[in-house]
């Protein structure tokens, strides 16, 4: 048993399985198409996202100048390009898989243009903050993460100035995050 769930790849495949049994048994009550398979991709996808980011901000960031310097490279060659590795793609696929939904689901324009009312125009302001902080993550923090971390050739003054900004996006990011949730969650379109 301790084997089976210590192998992810196998845990990750066993639960997509369980997922699409019960997708497959439930589907005279629950109906299996486009807009409910994407709808559940963008949710699992989201948890990883947020979920991240708040492991980043509320764990890894504020813990990191206890940790002794002898101990940090675990941190930073290790732990934190894999952290941001799964982080910058659970943006990207949730904002793909939110997109495909809105699109599906035919508010896609109205949402993005705010020339929705009620729901959809609530809609439309999470996704807007979902988009901002998708580009603070790929445009802002990661490139700012490649120098921190040495992943890319950085002086010591690009790295320390790469510190504040890599801090302030993802600051801003569990800033928005609390509001595109509400967002998200109130507008109900599905």
């Amino acid at each position: 048993m301790a084997k089976l769930f210590g192998n992810l790849n196998l845990v990750l495949g066993v639960g997509i399985a369980l997922a699409v049994l019960i997708m497959l048994a439930f589907a005279p009550y629950s109906p299996v198409n486009l807009n409910s398979v994407f709808r559940w991709l963008h949710v699992f996808f989201g948890i990883l996202w947020i979920g991240l980011l708040y492991y980043l901000n509320f764990v890894q960031v504020p813990l990191m100048p206890s940790i002794p310097a002898e101990q940090k490279g675990a941190v930073t060659g290790h732990i934190a390009p894999k952290v941001l590795f799964y982080f910058r793609y659970a943006a990207l696929f949730t904002v793909i898989t939110g997109l495909v939904v809105a699109w599906v689901s035919g508010y896609l324009v109205q949402a993005l243009s705010f020339a929705g009312v009620g729901a959809v125009a609530l809609i439309g302001v999470g996704m807007w903050m979902a988009l901002v902080m998708a580009f603070n993550v790929w445009f802002i923090i990661w490139p700012a993460q490649k120098k921190i971390l040495g992943i890319v050739e950085a002086s010591a003054e690009e790295k320390a100035a790469a510190a504040p900004r890599a801090l302030i996006a993802s600051r801003l990011n569990t800033l928005l995050s609390i509001p595109m949730i509400y967002c998200m969650v109130s507008a109900n379109l599905g």
